[in-house]
């Protein structure tokens, strides 16, 4: 699924990995924001439909990292986790994943 990782030894060490995984959370926070203030998600980097196309990214990619971005924030969020929290931050990332399959076009 990412192409970047074919030549690390190993997945939890990856920079590379680590690096997306940021930018990914980051965006899903701004698109937070962006549904909280407007209503709607714009992509603020007119590129990422292009980049995910030239990757290879299918729908399913999407419902992967939806799962281990959910997974990831209700472990650091401990007991502060709740049904509201992973329904913000779904809905969050849905959204964000739509502009991004529009923007896949």
């Amino acid at each position: 699924m990412f192409s970047f990782l074919k030549d690390s030894a190993g997945v939890q060490d990856s920079p590379k990995l680590q690096a997306h995984a940021e930018k990914v959370f980051g965006l899903v926070r701004d698109s937070a924001v962006q549904l909280r203030a407007t209503g709607g998600v714009v992509l603020s980097d007119a590129t990422l439909g292009a980049i995910h196309i030239q990757k290879g990214v299918i729908d399913p990619h999407f419902v992967v990292v939806k799962e281990a971005l959910l997974k990831t924030i209700k472990e650091v969020t401990g007991d502060k986790w709740s049904e509201e929290v992973n329904t913000a931050w779904e809905v969050a990332y849905d959204a964000l994943a739509n502009a991004i399959k529009k923007a896949m076009g």
